[in-house]
């Protein structure tokens, strides 16, 4: 069973007039990446898709009325957007969200190929409809999906939505009225208040400097990929590893704390240190993920508020508390620059430009501590939630260190191709080797002699 918007619904919805509000700075540059891609025929990785399972018998009406709820409640699902005039972007926003109405169509039975492909086919982020709900019936339970563009949503959906939906149905399920839901935030304030800030940055703001300094620290743009990624051609693909168990989790905590950082700090100080076991570069120029929502209203907001902090690590001859302090450092002094989207800065400072090749993007999850680790044990556990990835190819190399209760593991997303893959490999396999030996207590001395020896015998 899949959820698509009914006909009335999609021709009130494509009729929306042209609304004031600008795209927010992200969605601006995901639309030009887009078109930029599909213009060269490449089909650029764009879905969050995710899953997980229920106990019993989907109840078709109550989950209807659920994500209908959801997508009129966010006004991020509420517009659409057009280019005009070449490269001007248009928001068009439904006046009365009572106008969006999902309907359930029933599908014959699929092959998992099938219903992989079904999914993937989401409407692309040019079209109003670029989400999809879909629920597979099983004996005893059954398994809910969601597949929806990059433009709509951030990391933090799956949280957000998975308590969101969860606490309706079951309450409605269960014969309740429908849980009183603190009032949802408004992404269409979020975009204009960003570009209210945006326009009053000028090239001497601070914040500015710091970028227009990073950009010419690394030749005038952001940072290449630590490793090789071929040609770059390749569908997305996902390679994981278990990074350290959950002694080993505090044992690595300690030692960052011990040299007067978090972990956190440890983890980027990390990624500094495989790139120069790998490359022997002395100094790491990095790009951290980070969300940018401040206000209780913005964590109340379904949408896309990510923004980047860029790091800069000397490892040359440091010892791993060394690179820990230096990388604690930078990134808690330079977290005000993730509200500065790079398109601001190069309009500001057009000397500079965005490389040609992969951006290499550092993402740190932490979800051993409140709130996520009670969702994570109370409503998570057991209930099999996966993320998938929809075999596009990625804008970027990114590297995500996720940290829970009982362990800490890597993945890393690439073009599948035999090169890439290789590099790969070796870097997730150099990255734990890292870990483990602070883990265990050999991140005090000098990291230069290990480094140069293992270069010495590749």
């Amino acid at each position: 069973m899949c959820w698509h918007p009914s006909p009335a619904s999609l021709n009130k919805v494509r009729q929306a007039p042209v609304s004031a509000v600008p795209a927010s700075h992200q969605q601006a540059r995901h639309l030009r990446n887009f078109v930029d891609h599909a213009a060269r025929g490449v089909d650029m990785s764009r879905l969050c898709i995710g899953s997980w399972d229920m106990p019993g018998r989907c109840d078709i009406r109550v989950l209807t009325y659920v994500i209908n709820t959801h997508l009129r409640r966010h006004d991020t699902y509420h517009s659409w957007f057009e280019f005009a005039d070449g490269d001007r972007i248009l928001r068009h926003t439904v006046r009365n969200p009572a106008d969006i109405q999902c309907v359930p169509v029933k599908h014959d039975e699929m092959s998992p190929e099938e219903l992989r492909e079904h999914i993937v086919a989401t409407p692309s982020p040019l079209e109003w409809e670029c989400f999809r709900f879909a629920v597979i019936q099983r004996a005893d339970h059954f398994t809910f999906c969601f597949s929806i563009d990059h433009l709509y949503i951030d990391a933090q959906f799956l949280g957000a939505i998975r308590m969101e939906l969860y606490l309706m149905y079951t309450s409605l399920l269960a014969g309740g009225a429908p849980p009183a839901l603190p009032a949802a935030g408004s992404y269409e304030k979020y975009c204009v208040q960003q570009h209210e800030y945006t326009s009053a940055l000028t090239l001497d703001s601070p914040q500015v400097q710091a970028w227009v300094d990073f950009f010419e620290q690394n030749d005038g743009t952001l940072p290449e990929c630590p490793v090789s990624l071929g040609d770059g051609s390749g569908a997305c693909d996902l390679m994981f590893v278990r990074l350290m168990d959950e002694q080993q989790t505090a044992d690595f905590e300690d030692a960052c704390i011990a040299a007067g950082g978090r972990f956190s700090g440890g983890v980027f100080a990390s990624a500094a240190l495989v790139q120069y076991e790998l490359t022997g570069a002395e100094t790491y120029y990095g790009l951290v993920a980070c969300d940018t929502r401040s206000s209780r209203d913005e964590f109340l907001t379904i949408g896309w508020f990510t923004g980047f902090v860029p790091i800069t690590i000397p490892v040359g001859s440091s010892s791993f508390g060394a690179a820990v302090r230096a990388a604690q450092q930078s990134f808690d002094s330079g977290k005000a620059l993730a509200n500065v989207p790079f398109a601001r800065v190069l309009e500001l400072a057009p000397w500079l430009r965005m490389p040609q090749g992969r951006v290499p993007l550092l993402f740190h999850l932490d979800a051993s501590s409140p709130p996520l680790s009670t969702i994570v044990k109370s409503e998570w556990g057991g209930s099999n939630i996966k993320i998938h990835h929809d075999g596009g190819v990625p804008a970027r190399f990114d590297l995500r260190v996720n940290r829970y209760e009982k362990e800490t593991h890597a993945m890393v997303f690439f073009p599948d191709n035999p090169v890439a893959r290789e590099s790969v490999t070796r870097y997730l396999e150099t990255l734990k080797s890292i870990y483990l030996r602070v883990a265990e207590g050999r991140g005090g001395a000098p990291l230069w002699d290990v480094a140069a020896l293992q270069r010495q015998l590749v």
